[in-house]
């Protein structure tokens, strides 16, 4: 036979040899189980599977829960230095003092002893757990004192200019512009002049207005004889005239207050008022009302309306009164800066007498 592509014989003259025998490997050694033996193995798999994939899912958990927060240890290194360290200051705290022990006595108050150990009231009342009146105690109580306070060292006071040392030494007083005053009329007053006023109070004018204060340095007065230095008092006012009520004019239940007018006397100073005196005749003396007033009306309160069933007759005057001090109460203390006006009275009823019913 030939190849019809290459031509090549293809039929061989050689005889076919035997053939040979298969060559036979080694045999894979053979296991034989019983099926119990079997179902106990795989029973045995299934449960190492499952135990694996259990610990395989707990792990993530077990090692973020487990996992050691690393903590920074510095290593302190010393080093050898020939500068000696800086010592520590340490700051001792020193215990307060021991309170005194105080036994009272007949007489004491917590004023008296604070002023006697120089101590407040109000650190004894909070040391001996005393009522905020502090008026409990009695002889023989004992009371802790507290050491009083240092006072501090008042610290030291500047030094004034030769031109402020000089006006303290010159002395001055503040005179207030009254109505109708110019700087003039102080300068003649006050024997000052006039350049000498607008110099010293830092005037750029000769106007001056009610009520502003000018001071009047006492050094600079002329070496003459001139007018006090004090300001002269306004003559006397007139007597005040009464308006209303009209004389004997009679209230009756229906009124529960009277009011009171008169005219004005003219512009009255900041220490000038007038005086209003209300007198209940029928009941004497002891029984009236003393106002002062900048106003020219009074209302009378119902307060002191009578409390019987009989008209009471009343009186009243005004007169204008100035201030010349103040008591040691400090009540102000007037005087009459000019005549008194008339008196008037008037009547009032005060409450409806009580019927007896007839039977």
């Amino acid at each position: 036979m030939r190849c019809l592509v290459c031509g090549t014989n293809l039929t061989s003259t050689e005889k076919p040899s035997r053939p040979t025998k298969p060559v036979q490997g080694s045999r894979i050694p053979e296991i034989t189980l019983t099926l119990p033996a079997a179902l106990g193995f795989l029973t045995l798999f299934i449960a190492i599977g499952a135990l694996m994939v259990y610990f395989a899912q707990r792990q993530p958990a077990q090692a973020e829960a487990l996992t050691p927060t690393p903590s920074i240890t510095a290593t302190l290194t010393i080093t050898p230095s020939a500068i000696p360290a800086t010592p520590t200051v340490t700051i001792t705290i020193e215990p307060s003092p021991t309170p005194l022990t105080y036994n009272v006595v007949s007489g004491d108050t917590c004023s008296s002893i604070a002023f006697a150990f120089g101590v407040s009231i109000q650190s004894i009342v909070l040391l001996n757990d005393l009522p905020a009146a502090c008026d409990a105690l009695f002889v023989g109580q004992s009371l802790l004192i507290p050491h009083p306070t240092p006072t501090p060292t008042p610290l030291p006071t500047a030094t004034l200019s030769e031109a402020e040392a000089t006006r303290i030494a010159c002395g001055e007083i503040e005179y207030i512009v009254q109505e109708n005053d110019t700087l003039s009329s102080i300068s003649l007053n006050y024997a000052v002049s006039i350049t000498t006023l607008k110099e010293y109070n830092g005037l750029v004018s000769d106007t001056v207005q009610s009520g502003q204060p000018i001071k009047i340095p006492l050094c600079q007065r002329a070496a003459t004889p001139g007018p006090s230095p004090t300001a002269t008092s306004p003559p006397p006012y007139p007597a005040p005239s009464l308006l209303l009520p009209p004389d004997g004019a009679p209230f009756t239940l229906a009124d529960a207050t009277v009011t009171l007018q008169w005219a004005a006397v003219g512009t009255l100073r900041e220490n000038e008022a007038y005086a209003v005196t209300v007198l209940d005749i029928t009941d004497g003396k002891d029984r009236k009302i003393v106002e002062y007033l900048a106003d020219t009306k009074y209302i009378v309160p119902s307060s002191f309306r009578p409390n019987d069933t009989r008209p009471h007759v009343f009186r009243w005057w005004v007169i204008t009164v100035r201030q010349t001090g103040t008591d040691d109460d400090g009540n102000p203390i007037w005087e009459p800066a000019g005549a008194s006006s008339l008196q008037r009275d008037f009547t009032w009823v005060g409450v409806v007498a009580a019927t007896t019913p007839t039977p």
